[in-house]
């Protein structure tokens, strides 16, 4: 039986969310990356490229991304910005690291027959906690 040789794909995605906290469903995106590069069995990183920033799993649904920024809101206020040492150097966005910390960094998606291997209903969403500015999410996709 020949092997094929493992190939690599590697992608920036560049985000701008115009509020201070957003989420941006990147499925569509990723899936893109997916067919341009041209692999069909092995593994998808994508992960978010900024520490203020989440790549992430979930469900779709307007409620629960409600439900989610009230939660991280409550877990890592904003306010009082005075709060948090970090922003003592002149930054305010101490919250905004936490907020990724809880959401994560990354995500691992298998690739089986060309297709994201989801589970029912999952997602793949960009966090931004501290926006208004251009960050990027990287996609990295090996395999076969």
């Amino acid at each position: 039986m020949a092997s094929m040789a493992m190939k690599s794909f590697r992608k920036e995605l560049w985000f701008n969310v115009n509020a201070r906290r957003g989420l941006v469903n990147i499925t569509p995106d990723v899936d893109q990356c997916l067919r341009e590069s041209g692999i069909r069995e092995g593994l998808c990183l994508v992960n978010a490229m900024h520490i203020t920033a989440s790549v992430f799993i979930n469900d779709d649904e307007s409620g629960l991304h409600h439900d989610y920024d009230i939660w991280l809101e409550k877990l890592a206020p904003h306010e009082p910005v005075s709060a948090y040492r970090h922003n003592r150097t002149g930054e305010d966005n101490a919250d905004a690291h936490m907020k990724r910390q809880i959401m994560g960094r990354e995500v691992v998606v298998a690739v089986t027959e060309g297709r994201l291997d989801f589970g029912p209903w999952e997602q793949i969403f960009y966090g931004e906690f501290d926006g208004r500015r251009r960050k990027r999410v990287l996609v990295k996709i090996i395999g076969e």
